[in-house]
């Protein structure tokens, strides 16, 4: 692999490749031959074959016609009714970005638009969706990847020579070990250091929101950890326990790609940022900048579902649907050319929700899987139609005496599925008509689930793209952008159901909105997600009377007189959609690793495995080392 740039060129007919070069694990071939451009006959198809790698032909940048001439004739190409919004150029690499309502009609029939695209104008045209809600963060981020375009294919060409240039530190022997650096017998601050002779690969990097000081965060200082040999972090999803502390690795120098899916990108970015800033409004000095959030969504590579990836000479990594929120991924790891298969399902959902499909059982191979137990106990077992009967009867009987129902939400995931519920139920008029109030950063992250509508489930995909129903985008959704509507909401004495982060009452709005609606007993609190020990949310559940507010001086006490409630309804899977799961995993692994759990679930979990399907299991304690071959 060491030389395959000049294998494939001299593979080419002589004289078309102007440039051979790498895109992470992706090979670019660029040529000043327009005729070859638009006709390869067949030879980068053979290539392909003949490599087993990811090609793409470009026009060398010479070939492209101006960014000004180009915008009008793609406008010239493109129906109107595709809602063509923007055009990103990104003159490095020929590519320009084209941001539309309708993607599927500037794509054209089998690619054909975008064939003529190219033969009119020498770019490459990628078709993103527009997403239908307006964020101006959104639009950051998304700009953040195109502002330093040389940087960005330095990058890129770094990592692809680091995967295909040989190896680094010597083959001596072959093992495969798995490093717990966080989320082991606890739920929080999820982190793992898979490790072979060659790879280190750094597996969620996360916080724990219900702690404070070092327990907050991941074992870094754990003697394996070394973050100038990090070769790749992987990410299975955006929630701050799995995602919170990785722009602290750019801070301290670690250079190397993010692997995730493309909404885990954006919602991570969102809710690191909105880190930020809650960590200032309580006086803290934040443990990273924004400036470290822009540098790794610039060492982002984002992967599809079932998209196979060289991520290092001995590692391939794959992503599947983990059901749990939008983008959440399993992450499968072909250790080894088949030395090793190993899969960690990250944050699982085993049954399909209003907003997605059940996480995936079906692997090429898989000899170990690291799964879970967020609610893997006896006695974790959810009634999800009872659970949103309760939730209906809760919202039915606080707006009848005219109160108002707080919710305090995760960005991702239970949010958004109780605004589907909520949005069907009052079209249908099972619930009186009112407000819903969107408040924190759950407007922006909505506006990422209209982008992507693809990773939604089935029925819902066909109500938005068939029936012309997008529920996110209901009027009875009202965004809350500022103090003064937040206070004209708790003050107007109408019914209103309000959803704001953060769902753990670490900070935020929720936190906001508690402050003020607790001591009123017509109001209700509804808890729908995990709140750790020692969190505010956990205090408020197990029945505080009352709870103190302030650091130092001044104190604030507030009485709990609002109703309180728990819905033991989550985007995880319960105890018996787990322990499905572990059967109905094809191939049967011959290990089970069980950790993300409390410290009593994780082991009566990996007990229970053992004795219903006689596989090999283990608990971890964090700092134990594992070896996995």
């Amino acid at each position: 692999m060491a030389n395959i740039l000049k294998e494939l060129t001299k593979l080419l007919p002589t004289g078309v490749v102007a440039e051979a070069t790498f895109e992470g694990a992706n090979i670019i071939v660029y040529t000043k031959d327009k005729d070859y451009f638009l006709d390869n006959k067949g030879t980068i198809r053979g290539a392909v074959k003949e490599f087993k790698k990811r090609i793409e032909l470009r026009p060398d940048p010479s070939l492209c016609m101006t960014m000004e001439k180009a915008e009008v004739e793609i406008k010239k190409l493109v129906p109107k009714e595709a809602g063509v919004q923007e055009f990103i150029f990104d003159p490095q690499r020929s590519v320009v970005i084209i941001h539309a309502d309708k993607p599927g009609l500037v794509i054209g029939k089998q690619g054909e638009q975008l064939r003529e695209i190219a033969a009119k104008t020498c770019w490459v045209a990628k078709v993103k969706r527009m997403p239908p809600i307006q964020s101006k963060l959104i639009e950051s981020i998304r700009s953040v990847l195109y502002e330093d375009a040389v940087g960005r294919k330095k990058f890129l060409s770094k990592t692809g020579h680091r995967i295909y240039d040989g190896w680094l530190r010597g083959k001596k022997h072959e093992w495969v070990r798995l490093s717990c650096l966080g989320a082991s017998r606890q739920v929080g601050r999820t982190c793992f250091l898979l490790q072979t002779p060659e790879s280190r690969i750094l597996i969620d990097c996360g916080i724990d929101p219900g702690e404070e000081g070092t327990e907050t965060y991941p074992y870094l200082d754990a003697p394996e950890f070394n973050i100038s040999e990090i070769d790749a972090v992987v990410v299975t999803h955006s929630h701050l326990d799995h995602s919170g502390l990785i722009p602290y690795l750019f801070k301290f120098g670690y250079e190397g790609p993010v692997y995730c899916t493309y909404p885990t990108r954006d919602v991570m970015a969102l809710l690191q940022l909105d880190m930020i800033k809650i960590q200032r409004s309580k006086g803290q000095e934040p443990i990273f900048k924004s400036e470290e959030v822009r540098k790794m969504v610039l060492h982002t590579i984002c992967l599809d579902y079932d998209e196979v990836t060289d991520i290092t000479p001995d590692i391939r990594l794959t992503m599947y649907n983990a059901g749990h929120i939008l983008g959440s991924s399993i992450v499968h790891f072909n250790i080894g050319n088949g030395l090793h298969n190993f899969a960690y399902t990250g944050d699982l959902k085993y049954g399909r929700t209003n907003v997605l499909e059940p996480g995936n059982t079906q692997f090429p191979r898989i000899e170990t899987l690291m799964i879970e137990a967020t609610y893997g106990g006896k006695d974790n077992i959810a009634n999800e139609k009872e659970a949103d009967d309760y939730m209906i009867e809760v919202i039915k009987k606080t707006f009848a005496r005219g109160g108002k129902v707080l919710m305090p939400v995760l960005g991702s995931g239970r949010a958004q599925e109780v605004m589907v519920i909520v949005e069907r139920l009052i079209r249908e008029k099972k619930v009186p008509t009112a407000n819903v109030f969107i408040d924190g950063m759950l407007w922006d992250i909505t506006a990422i689930h209209t982008a992507y509508p693809e990773y939604l489930n089935r029925n819902l995909r066909q109500e938005i793209f068939h029936k012309g129903n997008n529920p996110f985008l209901s009027p009875l959704f009202k965004r809350v952008g500022s103090h003064k509507e937040r206070q004209e909401i708790i003050h107007d004495g109408t019914p209103a159901l309000i959803l704001a982060t953060s769902g753990m009452m670490s900070g935020g709005a929720s936190v906001e909105y508690f402050k003020q609606l607790a001591s009123n007993k017509n109001n209700s609190i509804i808890f729908s997600c995990y709140q750790p020990p020692g969190s505010l949310g956990h205090r408020i559940r197990a029945g505080a009377s009352e709870v103190m507010f302030g650091d130092g001086g001044k104190k604030d006490v507030v009485a709990v007189n609002m109703e309180v409630h728990k819905i033991e309804i989550t985007a995880h899977s319960d105890r018996r959609q787990l322990m499905n799961y572990v059967k109905r995993c094809n191939p049967q692994p011959r290990k089970v690793i069980v950790v993300h759990g409390e410290s009593s679930r994780c082991l009566d979990l990996a007990s229970s495995i053992h004795k219903a399907y006689r596989i090999e299991t283990v608990a971890p304690k964090n700092l134990d080392t594992i070896r996995l071959k």
